[in-house]
């Protein structure tokens, strides 16, 4: 009876360091993997502080076109072109406490390029006055190359026919875009008096829609009045439909949600 006692406790304590073995085991090889993931969960849950983001853009889009009557009553459809004004919206996050740490001293989009060119016609971006927003015009003068500079000011009026902000960013960024010349010399037998100037057009020209798709991306870089400069990549997709309506109805009108967060250069 003795002996399996001894036995008993013999095995018991035994069993009871294995445990512990392979307990000390496990956490050194577990430990570290739970470590990293919360490591890894803390810095993808980190958002470094900006005093400056994008949570709007307002997006017009329809058509236009240059025409000519013929003799027969039927017309002719010259540079058929695609619009559409873009106004993006700075947050500084101020709620209405301006420093000189949320406003704007100059901003710049640097780098714009077609991630996404149509398939058709020739793609170009313009300056657009904001009094001129989602009318169905744009000024040659304006165009845009890979770089455009927004100059601020505090004045209480300001001309927008020039690339200027308010720098407590009460006025939005306006752009064209424009493809143009999607189609030339493309006669229609339609009576004149029922041509809609606007999206209409492209759907009478057989236009696809695939066929015009366009992104446009860049980098918008803001310096503030701490001379701090901050950096966002954007990317434009340009409107041709929603789930409600197309371009085919004669205008689109699109107000994007969206959330750009800025960077603070080092």
């Amino acid at each position: 009876m003795k002996k399996k006692k001894i036995l008993f406790y013999s095995i018991f304590i035994i069993a009871f360091l294995v445990f512990i073995l392979v307990s000390t085991l496990v956490y050194k090889d577990i430990m570290p993997i739970v470590y990293s993931k919360s490591c890894m969960e803390n810095e993808c849950n980190f958002t470094p502080y900006s005093p400056f983001s994008i949570n709007k853009i307002v997006y017009f889009s329809t058509a236009n076109a240059e025409t000519s009557v013929n003799q027969n009553s039927s017309f002719t459809i010259n540079n058929l072109y695609q619009i559409t004004d873009i106004a993006i919206f700075i947050n500084n996050n101020s709620d209405g406490n301006y420093t000189n740490e949320n406003t704007l001293k100059k901003v710049t989009l640097s780098d714009i390029n077609y991630t996404l060119k149509p398939n058709i016609g020739e793609p170009s971006l313009y300056y657009k006055n904001l009094n001129d927003f989602a009318k169905n015009s744009f000024d040659i003068n304006n165009k845009i190359g890979q770089v455009i500079e927004f100059e601020t000011t505090s004045e209480d009026e300001i001309d927008y026919s020039m690339p200027v902000l308010y720098n407590n960013s009460a006025n939005p960024i306006t752009l064209s875009y424009v493809n143009s010349n999607i189609i030339n010399n493309f006669t229609l037998s339609d009576d004149i008096s029922n041509l809609s100037y606007d999206g209409n057009l492209l759907k009478k020209c057989n236009i696809t829609l695939n066929s015009i798709s366009c992104k446009i991306a860049f980098n918008m870089i803001i310096e503030n009045n701490l001379e701090e400069i901050y950096t966002c990549p954007v990317v434009l997709n340009i409107p041709l439909s929603t789930e409600n309506s197309t371009i085919y109805d004669g205008t689109l009108t699109l107000n994007d949600k969206v959330d750009y967060k800025f960077i603070k250069n080092n």
